[in-house]
């Protein structure tokens, strides 16, 4: 799992996802943690992947994969959620 950033303001999500993920959405304080919002498109490689723009300042999120929230373990940045679990954070 990554976060690629450039210099735009766009974020490249990508996630690796087991073999047997068939819908992966990133969700987040950018689109109110709407869970199928932010659909990610299945790579070659296996894994799924997104572009968003996204306004200065961190953002926080997770992915969702088949209905399971997944924090990014790539991510360097993490805070705790209300709900005891942790969300990962990007920096635009």
């Amino acid at each position: 799992m990554a976060v690629i950033k450039s210099k735009k303001g766009e974020i490249t999500f990508i996630f690796d996802a087991k073999p047997d993920a068939k819908q992966v959405y990133v969700a987040g304080d950018f689109n109110h943690w709407n869970p199928t919002d932010k659909k990610m498109t299945k790579a070659k490689d296996g894994s799924f992947r997104t572009k968003l723009s996204l306004s200065p300042g961190q953002h926080q999120y997770k992915f969702v994969a088949d209905g399971t929230w997944i924090e990014d373990p790539s991510s360097k940045q993490k805070v705790y959620d209300p709900f005891g679990g942790v969300n990962s954070v990007v920096e635009v």
